[in-house]
């Protein structure tokens, strides 16, 4: 509320006028030199795509952003507003949010002109400066960049009179950023539309000789050119582009699993090694040759995958009266049908998608058990079926039952341990180690398990 109201009041204050670019590398600079996080919620790109970023900026480039989908491309771009100033004087009504010592249309000059010191001043946030138009075939260059108002001609007003026109997207997005997803998808002579705008800085309007010298950050995304035959960047707007960073998926486990983490909105209890299992099913379907490399597997895949894994838990714990909701590694066997159409399979492959994604899935928990309980000595689980027993499990057995079933274990408390689960699990925690030991040594080959015809799976001697 204490802010400059008028034009006299904002240069008493003192403010000095930055352009959207020098706002951006003037609040980079000062969070790199106080070593705050430039941009939160960015997984798995700190030594290689951030620092190109960071460089464009820098730079004071215009940038596009290479990469197959789901690898964070939108949430980065839009992550950029943070490194604006919070409050930004423009001119009370301008439609394109002019700078009060930068008027551009001849409204704004003459009202300037006429007002003097007493020039009308709001503010504008940064979360109001970000424009964003997912490119689509019937994009037009009217939404785009503007076009002739017919209701403003009906009025009165002259054709040739530049107040005659409805200004799009990108002019309206003055001073701020403005984002072009899936840049190949918008046809090739609307692309032409945004040479200007690169360049020069200005927009044509149906013949409209304007010079609106606009000040913003245009960024782009786009699949890589030989994903599909979707399009392709013409290359008179490539050669605008003052960079082209590549994004790709997390490079090792640790940032996969974190990446879950930070993403997922789980309705129940997902222990440490179930999401581990879940992000390394997530990398061995993306390097599969069973699977269509071209189009990628997003982060929303391994996402997807512990929401409904946590979804199985929920519904355990409501049909069966369970207190608490924990998943076990059996709740994973329902993302093998429900995430099958995320992933795109090569075409030798078709008929046995299931089957390809389940056969993943068992290699995913195989590798997830040697890593986490290599070494230890789990003959206490052998032993509970060495003389014929059967331990039941399955969707719908309860934590108490399965525990029931087992009883004193030598070796659980390690196993526990091991998994993270700490000294005094709840029910719903001892139950997931134990049913994932059980499923690791079937995997090993140390224990059968027959899955009967109700859903139950049966694990034996």
């Amino acid at each position: 509320m204490d802010l400059p109201r008028t034009l006299g009041e904002l240069r008493a204050s003192g403010h000095e006028f930055r352009t959207v670019k020098e706002e951006l590398r003037v609040n980079l600079l000062d969070r790199m030199r106080r070593g705050e996080q430039r941009f939160p919620g960015i997984v798995g790109y700190d030594d290689t795509v951030l620092p190109e970023v960071e460089r464009a900026l820098l730079a004071g480039h215009d940038m596009v952003l290479l990469g197959e989908r789901g690898q964070g491309k939108t949430r980065l771009i839009r992550g950029l507003i943070g490194l604006l100033d919070e409050w930004t004087p423009f001119i009370t009504g301008s439609e394109l949010h002019e700078h009060p010592y930068q008027p551009l249309t001849p409204a704004s000059r003459r009202l300037a002109a006429e007002t003097g010191d007493l020039l009308p001043i709001s503010w504008l946030h940064r979360s109001e400066r970000y424009g964003e138009k997912l490119a689509t075939p019937d994009t037009s260059v009217g939404d785009l960049i503007g076009d002739v108002d017919p209701i403003k001609v009906a009025e009165g007003r002259a054709l040739g009179d530049p107040e005659t026109i409805h200004f799009g997207l990108v002019p309206r997005t003055n001073r701020g950023i403005f984002a072009v997803n899936e840049l190949p998808d918008l046809a090739e002579r609307i692309q032409v539309s945004l040479l200007n705008v690169l360049e020069e800085r200005d927009i044509q309007v149906r013949g409209y000789q304007l010079r609106l010298p606009l000040d913003l950050l245009l960024v782009a995304s786009a699949n890589p050119e030989d994903y599909t035959n979707r399009g392709r960047i013409i290359t008179p707007l490539k050669d605008r582009f003052g960079a082209e960073i590549r994004t790709h998926y997390p490079v090792d486990l640790a940032l996969e699993t974190e990446l879950v983490r930070q993403e997922a909105s789980l309705v129940a209890a997902v222990p440490d090694h179930l999401i581990e299992v879940l992000a390394r099913y997530t990398r061995g379907v993306r390097e599969s040759p069973a699977i269509d490399a071209r189009s990628g597997i997003s982060a929303r895949f391994a996402i997807a995958a512990a929401e409904t894994v946590a979804a199985s838990a929920l519904r355990r714990a409501g049909l069966r009266g369970e207190r608490e909701a924990v998943a076990r590694i059996g709740d994973t066997a329902s993302v093998t049908s429900t995430l099958r159409g995320k992933v795109e399979f090569e075409s030798g492959e078709e008929g046995r998608e299931t089957e390809v994604l389940a056969h993943l899935l068992r290699v995913a928990t195989a590798e997830t058990f040697r890593d986490r309980l290599g070494g230890l000595d789990l003959s206490g689980f052998t032993d509970l079926v060495a003389e014929g027993s059967i331990i039941e499990t399955g969707d719908l057995v309860s934590a108490e039952e399965l525990l029931g079933q087992i009883g004193t274990v030598p070796g659980l408390a390690k196993v526990l341990d091991r998994l993270g689960l700490g000294d005094a699990p709840s029910p719903g925690q001892a139950a997931s180690g134990i049913e994932f030991v059980l499923e690791g040594l079937h995997l090993t080959r140390r224990l059968a398990k027959e899955l009967t015809d109700d859903g139950r799976t049966l694990y034996g001697s």
